[in-house]
């Protein structure tokens, strides 16, 4: 993928290091002082023009803090511009929890310390559909252990792509791996658009063409699943509503 950036591009991200990151790793194991609170961290990797991170981090700017990860400086460009946008549009701000950081993510344990994130999101990855080139598939198992190496207790990973061959392969990878998924649908918004979800500029392209699109989690720390575990309990023991006469 080549993108054409603006003159000067370097320069303007440069410019704005209260929300672009070019050095990552000097922050790796500092990144809750970064922020300056204790808030979980939940980061996107390929955060592609920055749609999903921007809103994300003003939805749930009480609850976490948010990094949109890119390796092109154009893309850190565009999704700087939309998030002060959105931020300035509702509260006249620049955006509080959220950073823009610039690196490729295989270099992910370079970036962060073990435990220092909370969740993943996986937004419409490349699908390498050419078998040769599985490996660099972003829940191949080599990624999805780096993912693992990073998250605590209650680390999760959100998956979502409209690629039917790389959903398929990502499950397989899942249960290869021994872990626990949730919440899996084939057609996300089969009744409307779902509840609580937050699109990104291809999903909405996407779904306005009545694509499908395939969805899941991934449980990682031992406290999402406990906390799993207990929902199903609950819902087991839930009493049977009586049929109707």
């Amino acid at each position: 993928m080549r993108l054409r950036g603006r003159k000067g591009i370097l320069e303007a991200l440069e410019s704005q290091p209260e929300l672009v990151i070019l050095q990552p790793e000097q922050h790796k194991g500092r990144w809750h002082e970064l922020f300056g609170n204790g808030k979980p961290i939940y980061v996107e990797l390929g955060m592609g023009k920055g749609k999903f991170i921007s809103e994300m981090s003003w939805l749930y700017r009480e609850e976490a803090n948010f990094i949109g990860v890119d390796m092109y400086d154009e893309l850190i460009r565009r999704g700087a511009e939309k998030a002060r946008k959105l931020w300035n549009e509702q509260a006249g701000t620049e955006p509080q929890n959220l950073r823009l950081a610039r690196f490729n993510i295989e270099a992910l344990e370079n970036v962060f310390a073990p435990d220092e994130l909370e969740r993943v999101y996986l937004n419409f990855s490349d699908p390498w559909p050419k078998s040769k080139h599985a490996r660099r598939r972003l829940t191949h198992y080599n990624f999805v252990d780096k993912y693992r190496s990073v998250l605590n207790e209650r680390g999760q990973i959100h998956f979502k792509t409209d690629s039917t061959s790389l959903f398929e392969f990502s499950l397989n990878s899942f249960s290869d791996m021994g872990l626990q998924m949730r919440n899996i649908t084939l057609d996300l918004h089969r009744e409307g658009p779902a509840e609580n979800n937050v699109m990104t500029e291809y999903e909405s392209k996407f779904v306005s063409r009545g694509m499908p699109i395939y969805r899941c989690e991934v449980l990682i720390g031992p406290a999402a699943l406990e906390a799993h575990r207990q929902q199903l309990e609950a819902v087991r023991k839930k009493p049977v509503p009586a049929a109707e006469v």
